[in-house]
């Protein structure tokens, strides 16, 4: 049902740029990535960090989402085997 919504309000809207709309998306994964750096109300290490910014990287680059997942988790995986934090 969001998704019949959305579809029908998007095409209502007609150029999102010009609404602000288009840093909405980046505005948003950023929110749901941000809590996931901290463990508590702490720092939770450099091996999160590091699977984001290889997960970043790679979408940047348009890799398919599969393989992004699975880099980015095993970057951290990786990281943590080898005692990083």
């Amino acid at each position: 049902m969001a998704v019949v919504l959305g579809a029908l309000a998007g095409r209502g809207i007609g150029d999102t740029a010009a609404l602000g709309l288009d840093a909405a998306f980046p505005a948003v994964l950023l929110a749901l990535v941000l809590p996931s750096l901290t463990e508590g109300h702490g720092f939770a290490g450099w091996a999160r960090p590091a699977g984001v910014l290889v997960a970043g990287i790679l979408t940047l680059r348009k890799a398919p989402f599969p393989l992004i997942v699975v880099l980015a988790a095993a970057t951290t995986a990786v990281l943590r085997l080898l005692g990083v934090p």
